[in-house]
């Protein structure tokens, strides 16, 4: 596998992205990162940089512009991940469920996953999301409703439910 490394900018800092050659996402950081985490979960890739593929950096652009369901319409897949089975899969596909505006609690996407009780497990699960933003971990907050766990930043997850109009207790 081949993976290209670019960098888009956005409200939220620079996104730095991995494509493979068919322009599918396969991994985004919020800057640093991006590389450890596609060595993690693609070992066997040879990363190279360029430009982000016209669909995705659209898709990403029109997110930050507004449309809440842009980031629905990026191509992204995580076959061939190291992770890409067990509980932590579980959790990737479950995330990809909650739609842009809606919160659950750790605890809710456990039980989703299937494995009601283990919220810790999900929210380990969730910090290793290679795809954060387009699967979307910062919809998963604490059942207080408080804002908890998001490799971004707290600060970056407020402002991006903020912006999806999520209604946050």
């Amino acid at each position: 596998m081949h993976l290209t490394l670019s960098w888009l900018p956005s409200p939220i800092g620079p996104l730095a992205l991995a494509c493979d050659d068919a322009g599918v996402l396969r991994g985004l950081s919020f800057g640093d990162g991006l590389i450890g985490a596609m060595r993690r979960e693609y070992p066997g890739a040879a990363l190279a940089e360029g430009i982000a593929p016209a669909a995705v950096s659209r898709a990403i652009a029109a997110y930050f512009d507004g449309d809440r369901e842009a980031l629905a319409r990026v191509d992204w897949s995580l076959e061939g991940a190291a992770a890409g089975d067990g509980f932590q899969a579980r959790v990737w596909r479950a995330l990809a469920q909650v739609p842009a505006g809606v919160t659950i609690s750790y605890g809710e996407m456990a039980k989703r996953a299937g494995e009601p009780g283990a919220a810790q497990a999900a929210g380990t699960a969730l910090n290793r999301n290679p795809i954060p933003l387009v699967l979307a971990c910062h919809r998963v907050i604490g059942a207080d409703g408080s804002l908890t766990g998001f490799g971004g930043g707290l600060e970056r997850k407020g402002w991006l439910l903020r912006h999806e109009g999520a209604l946050l207790i």
